[in-house]
């Protein structure tokens, strides 16, 4: 089967919504109406810095997403993609659409400057991090947060 890896665009917001909330259910997040049409109005504002990528199906479903937005890396004094979101339908999982996602979101860090494309993911996700680690370098930064 192939797929087809672009931009989400407006009509898209039935197709986006399965994917997203199967993501907020892996992560243990709680999605509700008001919260998934705010991440929907920032992916379609195009001054919003978020954007989405939709693996989409020879039926034109989508199976898979990315949630990515520019972002300046002072150190290199250019500017780079951070990776938010990463999503294949469990179906789909296996096809290599989640590294094609990710080299779709490299791309367009190459149309915006040279800091290249920046992630994090859970330690005990290791499906994923089994690709993170052929298609990119795993750091030694330690990630901190601070809650309202």
């Amino acid at each position: 089967m192939t797929h087809e890896i672009r931009l989400a665009a407006e009509e898209d917001f039935f197709g986006w919504l399965p994917l997203f909330e199967a993501y907020c259910r892996f992560y243990e997040t709680e999605l509700d109406d008001a919260k998934a049409l705010i991440v929907w109005n920032w992916i379609s504002d195009e001054h919003d810095p978020l954007h989405a990528a939709l693996a989409v199906d020879e039926d034109g479903k989508p199976v898979g997403l990315a949630h990515f937005r520019v972002v300046p890396d002072s150190l290199s004094a250019t500017k780079g993609m951070y990776l938010d979101d990463l999503y294949v339908d469990e179906e789909a999982r296996g096809s290599g659409l989640g590294r094609a996602l990710i080299e779709f979101v490299h791309a367009r860090a190459a149309e915006v400057g040279t800091g290249g494309v920046s992630w994090i993911t859970a330690a005990d996700n290791e499906p994923a991090q089994r690709i993170y680690d052929e298609v990119a370098t795993r750091t030694s930064w330690v990630t901190y947060e601070m809650h309202a």
